[in-house]
């Protein structure tokens, strides 16, 4: 494997890929994007990224390629269409949200397609604004020897790394911490509405939680999101229904019968139109019924 990696590709440009994208270019990599809509990397181009036709074209001179796409679908799609294209020895960072099985699914078709090329399973923990400031939390699993060589790719994007085991590790505790997180946010959303009932505002709860063992951060950031009715997006609903989906089928229903409830409740949430704001919007859906 390469000792020093300067040219990557980054494929997919949503709200995570595009940070990692401006990092990487900020830490003076050399680098390729691919979108299927590409003006979402014209920003990018302009300091001094390639913008691909196709993915194909992205990855052939690329050591390092980052797959940050919507689904497992999409990544696996994307990736086949990269197979013959793929620089010798380069390596393969999936890190997406795609599931155990996906994962495994795209190490055996590298394994039997592409047996030199390195592959890390390295979903993050994170959202748009900490990914932004290249401070989110990177879950990865692969072989050892993966380590070193990506090492300056992960710091650029990321404040730390966890490395967890083989691949596939990285994607089963990235279910672990988002049924955490969708649990927390459902129960957020839920007592502000009991709250709002009993004459409370949310600052009047956070002010109640601040400073004891409750106060939770991210709890913090999801309740003044909820106070200003905005719901910019740092997480589309409908990425976090995917991934609460992901995770609660793999837990199953007898062992997580709250993830499972939820995902019924954001489904209609996201019917509802609440899909494209963020996730925290839930609250504002669950106050109108």
């Amino acid at each position: 494997m390469q000792k020093t990696i300067s040219t990557v590709a980054v494929l997919g440009l949503g709200a995570m890929g595009h940070a990692f994208a401006s990092n990487l270019l900020k830490n003076n990599f050399t680098l390729s994007v691919w979108n299927r809509s590409a003006a979402k990397g014209e920003d990018l181009a302009q300091q001094g990224a390639t913008l691909a036709q196709t993915p194909a074209q992205a990855v052939e001179k690329s050591e390092a390629v980052i797959l940050m796409l919507a689904n497992a679908e999409i990544t696996l799609e994307v990736l086949t269409q990269t197979l013959s294209a793929l620089t010798e020895n380069a390596i393969v960072v999936q890190m997406g949200t795609i599931g155990i099985e996906a994962t495994k699914h795209i190490k055996a078709l590298l394994t039997e397609k592409r047996p030199d090329v390195g592959f890390i399973d390295a979903p993050v923990s994170g959202t748009k604004k900490p990914a932004e400031l290249a401070q989110i939390a990177i879950l990865a699993s692969g072989d050892n020897a993966l380590q070193a060589p990506i090492e300056p790719i992960f710091s650029a994007i990321a404040k730390g790394t966890h490395w967890l085991g083989e691949a596939g590790a990285g994607s089963a505790m990235k279910l672990v911490v988002n049924s955490w997180l969708i649990g927390m946010v459902q129960s957020l959303a839920e007592s502000h509405c009991l709250a709002t009932q009993l004459g409370f505002t949310p600052e009047q709860l956070w002010s109640v939680l601040e400073g004891g063992p409750l106060a939770a951060p991210y709890a913090k950031t999801k309740l003044e999101t909820i106070s200003e009715g905005s719901f910019t997006p740092q997480m589309q609903l409908k990425w976090a229904l995917k991934d609460a989906k992901l995770a609660a089928e793999t837990g199953g229903a007898e062992q997580m019968p709250n993830l499972q409830a939820i995902t019924k409740i954001w489904q209609a949430a996201v019917e509802d139109g609440f899909g494209d704001k963020d996730l925290s919007a839930i609250a504002q859906y669950l106050a109108k019924q």
